[in-house]
């Protein structure tokens, strides 16, 4: 299996989970089809991205011309791709909470004393992720409060930023990705490993090492000397210091001439420079250590730029094949890649299991939407029923029936989909293996849906700005086993 591969490397493992569960091919097929017929509010609708600024609105402060170029980005905005690459924390994967991201900044608004606008993907806190819904949001400096909704971090953030890398959300951009993620670009053919814990760098390490360590620990280190560039032109400046953050505590300082930052129009923030047969030299390097006030009025190398993109590394590990990916990404890194499809579901929902009941080779399926015992009569199942009411042992056909109610075994990919806020997704999973009509029980799966459920609900207050985080709690209600209540229908959830 492709997962073998991964097995033994978290950072691979972690992303392979991430590919698997957080963009369901569901949401790709229905954000594709609506954006290719221009209804771009319809496929963020699909990509869970909620829109929270109005163009009209927009036109009546800064002007027509500055609202319809906001509207063409909107229109060539992959909301599917968006979510893709948008930055995630480990251990599950989940979209990195409270965060501020700009998609792209269209420079002085106009009116005296306005500066720039940026339009931005915004996540929720962590308290209120339910669902893993993505705000798209303008900010401007002049004007920071009125939109940010009580967000936690409303201003843009300088790491995490994807206006320098529209290939990551841009259709029209997307086959950039190949350039700027290195893939031309010969390896050795192992993929490069992650001890855990990470080394510390020492203050006096050479600039060999750290470069070796950075490139070790799956830093995109032959991208830097370009990228860093770009960072610099976007600033303005003709040559100076990056800021690399690699990991929590790690800090590098890249220090690029004025010829790697020349070598490209500063109006194109994407193109690297040309490939004739001769690069630019590799930065100089140095490990910063400590909190220096100066460190904070650098420029800093996104996180995009930062790491080897994931899916590059999936592919050459082998973990993935490339049907699996994003297709706007397929078709970056992979260029003659079969055409991506829907998965295949091995079995059919519905289709009756073989269960050994009093030495006998039963079968339990669906009947009008309930699994029941296909080979029991009903008066011999409504006695079993009494039986097991007056604390008797249930046939074996029974209690296989009362486990995949309780505790079945799809229990950790619905944990899995509910978590990334694929509720169809894990409601499909659900129904296919009980039936539209069943009655859920007291039990782990019980659990997980109504958790999902209230959680769902404590998004909304957020939203509607009803709802604050509980002192001292991250995620309220999480890991409370439910009241018991009249037992609810699945549908009833959500």
């Amino acid at each position: 299996m492709l997962t073998d591969v991964a097995n033994g490397d978290p950072r691979l493992s972690f992303w392979l989970r991430v590919r698997e569960f957080a963009v369901p091919p569901s949401m790709i097929e229905t954000a594709t089809a609506r954006r290719a017929v221009g209804d771009w509010a319809g496929a963020c609708a699909a990509a869970a991205v909620d829109l929270d600024f109005d163009l009209r609105s927009l036109a009546g402060r800064h002007g027509s011309a500055l609202a319809s170029r906001v509207r063409a980005d909107l229109r060539h905005l992959a909301p599917d791709l968006l979510r893709w690459h948008m930055p995630r924390i480990a251990p599950d994967g989940l979209l990195r909470p409270g965060l501020t991201l700009t998609l792209a900044t269209y420079g002085a608004a106009e009116g005296a004393g306005q500066g720039p606008v940026h339009l931005v993907a915004r996540t929720p806190p962590a308290w209120a992720d339910a669902g893993q819904r993505i705000g798209l949001a303008l900010w401007e400096s002049s004007r920071p409060g009125p939109d940010a909704r009580g967000h936690p971090h409303p201003r843009p953030s300088r790491r995490y930023r994807f206006d320098l890398h529209r290939h990551l959300w841009d259709a029209r951009r997307a086959p950039e990705l190949r350039a700027r993620a290195g893939a031309d670009r010969p390896t050795t053919g192992t993929p490069p490993t992650y001890p855990h814990p990470h080394p510390t760098l020492p203050p006096s390490a050479a600039s060999d090492e750290l470069w070796a360590w950075a490139a070790e620990h799956g830093c995109a280190v032959d991208q830097w000397a370009e990228e860093a560039a770009i960072v610099l032109r976007a600033e303005g400046r003709s040559s100076g210091s990056v800021l690399v953050r690699c990991g929590a505590r790690r800090r590098l300082l890249l220090d690029v001439g004025p010829d790697a930052v020349a070598g490209g129009d500063p109006a194109d923030d994407t193109a690297p420079d040309a490939d004739d047969g001769t690069r630019q030299a590799a930065p100089g390097i140095t490990a910063v250590h400590g909190d220096d006030g100066a460190l904070g009025a650098l420029p800093v190398l996104p996180d995009a730029a930062t790491w080897v993109l994931p899916d590059l590394e999936l592919i050459r590990a082998g973990a993935i094949d490339a049907g699996r990916l994003h297709p706007l990404v397929a078709s970056a890194l992979v260029p003659d890649h079969v055409p991506w499809a829907a998965a295949e579901a091995p079995d059919r929902a519905g289709q009756p299991r073989i269960v050994e009941c009093r030495g006998e080779r039963h079968r339990i399926g669906l009947v009008d939407g309930v699994l029941v015992a296909l080979d029991h009569d009903p008066a011999e199942l409504r006695r079993e029923e009494l039986l097991v009411a007056l604390t008797g042992t249930p046939l074996p056909c029974l209690r296989v029936i009362d486990e995949a109610h309780r505790r079945p075994d799809c229990l950790s990919g619905v944990r899995e989909r509910l978590d990334h806020g694929d509720v169809d997704g894990a409601l499909a999973v659900v129904e296919g293996l009980l039936g539209p009509e069943a009655i859920l029980r007291d039990g782990p799966l019980r659990d997980e849906l109504e958790s999902a459920a209230r959680r769902r609900i404590a998004y909304g207050l957020y939203r509607a700005g009803l709802a604050e985080p509980l002192p001292g709690r991250v995620r309220s209600n999480i890991g409370r086993r439910p009241s018991r209540q009249r037992r609810p229908r699945m549908a009833t959830f959500f």
